[in-house]
């Protein structure tokens, strides 16, 4: 009789004993609620007591933990919009302000809310720049600028957002063909302007080679009318010399170069009087 009730005692008091005593994990932090409201928090590993039934026992992760968000549409300050898909990661650093914060639901209720609030974020830093920055090494900036205003919102909620990072930008279908006509009349206009540019460099270069060449041959007509009129002058004054020394010798030179021209061609006909000057040196066999 007195086996079957010391066997039981033992059971009960073995029970009491196991849901008397916690072990927190070097990865995590615990909170001992007494009805609800926290009365310690123990952030360090070991075992611990509690009392049974009348004290309860939350753990929460102290790692790293990620939060992927839905793909969410975001609207360009160019009015482009963009389907963004993002991720975090973000860590628990207060312990009681995270129970207060989320009460019962946990990391899954505070995953909720930090998805929101890094929409909001992505919608208010996103709308204020230029697609062009969402495409290009500007991207790191802008997480950043996510980050940092995120993490000021998710301090109410005792967790720290470590990282933001944007994971894809891409347009949304529906979309496609429409931003891909304006990308390609842009790109048009821009090869325009650029034609307009080029071609009106080339009519510069082009007025600049047609004046270069109309000084460089002015300046060589005028050198080759400066050295034909010094040959001239020259050819002048030899026949002047010529003439003074013989005049009857540079008459006859000059009466042969006026035959030359006269008679030239296999049918010339001239009707001149006989007794005409023209004839002087044809007449005689001796120069006068």
């Amino acid at each position: 009789m007195g086996r079957s009730i010391f066997l039981p005692l033992i059971a009960v008091l073995a029970f009491l004993g196991l849901s008397s005593a916690y072990i927190v994990d070097e990865r995590q932090t615990a909170l001992k609620l007494w009805f609800g409201e926290v009365v310690d928090e123990v952030a360090d590993p070991g075992l611990y007591f509690k009392i049974p039934f009348l004290h309860e026992i939350v753990k929460y992760d102290d790692r790293i933990l990620p939060l992927d968000t839905q793909p969410l549409e975001v609207t360009m300050r160019d009015n482009r919009r963009f389907e963004v898909d993002a991720f975090a990661r973000w860590r628990i650093t207060n312990a009681k302000q995270f129970r207060k914060a989320v009460g019962g639901g946990g990391i899954r209720s505070a995953s909720g809310r930090l998805e929101t609030i890094l929409n909001s974020e992505l919608r208010e830093v996103l709308g204020d720049v230029k697609s062009d920055a969402l495409l290009s090494s500007d991207r790191v900036g802008l997480m950043n600028s996510i980050r940092d205003a995120s993490r000021i919102k998710a301090l109410a909620l005792g967790v720290d957002i470590i990282d933001v990072r944007i994971k894809r930008a891409d347009l949304p279908n529906q979309n496609l063909k429409e931003t891909f006509a304006r990308m390609r009349a842009e790109r048009e206009r821009e090869a325009a302007d650029e034609i307009a540019r080029g071609n009106e460099a080339a009519q510069r270069v082009r007025a600049g080679a047609d004046r270069l060449v109309v000084e460089t041959t002015s300046e060589a007509q005028k050198n080759a009318d400066i050295i034909r009129g010094e040959a001239d002058a020259k050819r002048n004054a030899i026949f002047a010399e010529a003439f003074g020394r013989d005049p009857e010798f540079f008459a006859f030179y000059r009466s042969l170069g006026a035959y030359e021209k006269a008679l030239t061609g296999d049918n010339s006909t001239m009707v001149i009087s006989p007794d005409s000057e023209f004839f002087d040196y044809l007449k005689s066999d001796t120069v006068k």
